[in-house]
């Protein structure tokens, strides 16, 4: 007589004879020594890059980072300084305007980058023509580097847009706004959204296309208009897609160089510099010790913005996930 083991909550009787425990202990000790031994092929992919990741990343950020407790030029001798530098940091008015402008300039083109992303990619998933040609146009951009963009929209700033607006007459247009102190800041804006809103669209695509369109037929049914349905369907299911974007935009905006560099060189004065362009222009200006202070603080104030980020959206994506 063959004894039978007790089937297990939800498992089918196909009515043919079941293992036993022998038989079931010896196929858990299979799958864990297989687990066992894949495990050493991922330590074989992993060790590689975290030995180099270390070298080149982790190490100098280190090493940088004690030199933030000194007075070094970047070459020669030095001495321990403590928190001196940290504490001047706190007082000096051009290292507080960077981080004036560079968190307000942040704060703006993501607002704008993700509008304009969120617009073109729900009008792009629509049933209309040339979509297909139109995506491929929209990524343009992406695939451009920064600092060939940025000369580029300083050539129409500086001659092609002031020429536009004196031939019909629009004063506030007819100097270059690259000049304006109260101004260059929106050119800034206006390249950097540019350049970035490709990369949003497309993760806003793949966000649209995933919702079934048996919802929207659904709530067309229930009377449901346009509005309602961005508001009650679209939004609440890629909130995970909005918050990807907005994460990776704030990180990007946050360390600003190459478009600032070749717009305005962080003019007019210092109204535009960022803090990535001030411990550039410091580490080449014999001022190592003093920025790496400040590369320090920033990096600090960067992942607890990202942290908040995460934290105050965490909840909320799960929830429309």
């Amino acid at each position: 007589m063959t004894v039978q083991t007790p089937l297990t909550p939800g498992t089918p009787d196909t009515g043919g004879p079941r293992p036993g425990p022998a038989t079931v202990a010896s196929r858990v000790h299979r799958r864990v020594g297989s687990l066992r031994r894949t495990e050493g092929v991922y330590y074989l992919f992993l060790v590689p890059a975290l030995v180099l990741f270390t070298a080149f990343v982790v190490a100098p950020a280190c090493v940088g980072v004690f030199y933030s407790f000194t007075d070094y030029l970047g070459f020669g001798q030095w001495h321990f300084l403590g928190l001196e530098n940290y504490r001047a940091l706190v007082s000096d008015p051009a290292i507080l305007g960077s981080y004036g402008f560079t968190l307000g300039f942040a704060v703006v083109t993501v607002i704008v980058t993700q509008v304009i992303a969120l617009a073109l990619a729900i009008a792009l998933t629509k049933r209309v023509r040339f979509a297909s040609g139109l995506r491929a146009v929209f990524v343009i951009p992406m695939v451009v580097s920064g600092i060939i963009v940025a000369y580029v929209f300083n050539f129409l700033f500086s001659n092609t847009l002031p020429a536009l607006a004196t031939s019909v007459g629009f004063g506030p247009l007819e100097q270059s706004i690259l000049g304006d102190p109260d101004l260059a800041w929106l050119a800034i804006v206006v390249v950097s959204a540019w350049q970035t809103i490709p990369g949003a669209l497309l993760v806003y695509t793949a966000g649209l296309t995933s919702i079934p369109t048996d919802v929207y037929e659904a709530s067309s049914l229930d009377g449901a208009g346009a509005w309602k349905q961005l508001r009650s369907i679209t939004l609440p299911l890629i909130g995970g897609f909005i918050v990807i974007n907005t994460v990776l935009g704030v990180k990007g905006y946050l360390g600003a160089y190459d478009v600032i560099v070749g717009l305005t060189n962080g003019g007019p004065g210092s109204a535009t510099s960022s803090v990535a362009m001030t411990i550039f222009t410091g580490f080449t200006s014999g001022d190592y010790a003093y920025q790496m202070a400040n590369a320090t603080v920033f990096f600090v104030i960067t992942v607890l913005i990202s942290v908040l980020q995460l934290a105050v959206t965490r909840g909320r994506n799960l929830r429309l996930a």
